[in-house]
């Protein structure tokens, strides 16, 4: 009997067939790349972020220092460029008629969008994550890294750390793919859901260095993509893997349960 889990692999073969799948990918492999290039021409090191002081003594500080960079602009334009097009996609093409006649419900159509959109967004995590460690590594060394508590971690334990942070990375990206599936579905408009999703997360960015708004910050979306800070502190900090856990369902789960329900009653009458 066909499940939410045969719109899920419809999705997914949807997702290998489209060019904006590797244009997003090759994005997460380049930057990593890019990064480590400049780093080997050059003699200076990017102080001003944290890890960025340690990124020639331990090839495991460069992926930390990407994330940290990734989550200003890339991640949320990679994650924009699938969720905002997934269901949008369908009304420009005309195809939404077409797959509401197949033996599935709305309801398990849309759940398989989405978690393709959020397949998507853990893969493209992980591609930088696995070539920003090897990369790392290659140019400075498979070596201890220096906690931001400035104890010393073994390169075992700052592996399974780094992990761990991507793990924690993965919650606010998640919710912004749901927005992102939310814009997709209301606007019908793939660029519009995409721009819409990426503008909406430089916002978070801008209204965290707004004078006077301090109290605020630790509730901004995008500040949770620091959560991940408490995972390489002595002893490990929770407080804000905690708060990005719920912060980041406060946005993400509405949304996605609101593209569900605009879905659920979306009109197709004009194709």
């Amino acid at each position: 009997m066909p499940t939410f889990l045969t719109a899920y692999r419809w999705e997914l073969r949807k997702l290998v067939s489209q060019k904006r799948t590797y244009l997003g990918l090759g994005a997460t492999m380049a930057v990593p790349l890019i990064f480590v290039a400049a780093l080997s021409l050059q003699s200076g090191s990017p102080n001003d972020v944290a890890f960025g002081k340690y990124v020639r003594e331990s090839g495991l500080a460069i992926p930390l220092v990407l994330l940290l960079f990734a989550s200003v602009w890339l991640f949320p334009l990679v994650t924009a460029l699938v969720a905002g097009d997934i269901i949008a996609s369908e009304h420009h093409n005309g195809t939404l008629k077409t797959i509401f006649t197949r033996s599935l419900d709305r309801g398990q159509i849309f759940v398989g969008k989405l978690l393709a959109a959020l397949s998507y967004t853990l893969l493209a995590l992980v591609t930088m994550g696995v070539v920003g460690v090897v990369a790392g590594v290659t140019e400075s060394g498979w070596h201890p890294l220096t906690s931001l508590s400035g104890t010393t971690v073994s390169a075992p334990r700052a592996l399974l750390l780094t992990v761990a942070s991507l793990g924690i990375y993965l919650i606010p990206l998640a919710a912004i793919t749901c927005i992102g599936v939310l814009l997709s579905t209301v606007t019908r408009n793939s660029a519009g859901a995409v721009v819409g999703t990426l503008m909406i997360a430089l916002l978070f960015q801008l209204v965290q260095i707004l004078p006077g708004l301090g109290g605020v910050v630790p509730y901004l979306l995008t500040t949770q993509f620091d959560a991940w800070h408490g995972f390489l502190r002595t002893p490990i900090d929770w407080e804000p893997v905690l708060r990005a856990l719920w912060v980041c369902a406060l946005y993400g789960v509405p949304a996605a349960l609101v593209a569900g329900v605009v879905f659920l009653r979306r009109d197709v009458a004009g194709g």
